[in-house]
């Protein structure tokens, strides 16, 4: 069995306050964003390491999943779409954005987490090749350097660049689908969030994630509220893994009172001991 304890707690709106946070562009007019990554890859169903490759593409699973997300979103009026280039985000795209007359706007820095020497191996094969490395990037990913690169400050250096072309759009609403670490980097520095809490923001195969931001008097930057993370059709919580990987920590949103005011939204970091 497993046991859960809440070990962090705060509100969004003291997130918001964090001194760290990245400077996002100041907004004319509120703003909302939809993340979504990809449905299930081939190389998802494998447990092959991915990263920024683009061998894999969807399985029929995949292709289900993200009609699944389209009828999710439908009602939702979106301006414009963007998103990954790589083939398993972008056919994720087409499927969700269907027959909206708008083209899709790729965007090179929403591909995948690069992982350089890693990409294409299985989980075992990582272990074997790299050991010690392979278990550094297991168990302390943020500082761990493969290649002579350091893959999850460098997602979230793009991840902020993706910022200011998203928010600088002239659109009030708009869909991003791309891929698991990327959105997790573009969920935590909107909110300010550091790279220690990669992979505590698991997104699954087609979950959702909803960001509001909210224009700010003086050019200041926005203020943010996360409105959904992960969000399935099946449950706003998934208990499965996320490509292959169980995480000991998950963020869940808990929502107190009737009118879901910002002020009323709690981050929990809970930590799960097996």
């Amino acid at each position: 069995g497993s046991a859960a304890s809440c070990i962090r707690c705060s509100s969004v709106r003291e997130l918001d306050r964090s001194p760290s946070r990245p400077p996002l562009p100041p907004l004319a007019e509120a703003k909302r964003v939809v993340l979504v990554r990809h449905g299930q890859s081939t190389w998802n169903a494998d447990g092959r390491i991915q990263g920024s490759s683009d061998f894999s593409v969807l399985t029929p699973k995949g292709e289900s999943q993200a009609e699944t997300s389209r009828l999710m979103l439908l009602a939702d009026s979106f301006d414009a779409c963007f998103t990954s280039p790589l083939a398993r985000s972008r056919r994720t795209a087409e499927i969700i954005w269907d027959t909206r007359d708008k083209d899709l706007i790729p965007d090179y820095d929403l591909r995948e987490i690069d992982l350089y020497s890693f990409q294409g191996l299985l989980k075992h094969e990582g272990k074997e090749k790299y050991g010690a490395l392979f278990q550094q990037w297991q168990k302390n990913p943020s500082d761990c350097s493969i290649d002579g690169h350091y893959p999850v400050r460098e997602l979230w250096d793009r991840a902020q660049g993706c910022w200011e072309r998203i928010l600088t759009h002239e659109g009030k609403s708009v869909l991003v689908v791309a891929h698991n670490a990327v959105n997790q980097a573009l969920v935590a520095t909107s909110l300010g969030l550091g790279t220690e809490y990669f992979r505590t923001l698991l997104q699954s195969n087609c979950g959702a994630s909803v960001l509001d931001f909210t224009p700010q008097p003086g050019g200041r930057p926005p203020s943010v509220c996360l409105n959904r993370l992960n969000q399935t059709p099946s449950s706003p919580i998934s208990a499965e893994s996320s490509a292959g990987r169980k995480s000991s920590k998950r963020i869940i949103l808990v929502c107190q009172g009737a009118t879901q005011s910002s002020s009323e939204v709690w981050i929990f970091l809970v930590c799960t001991h097996a």
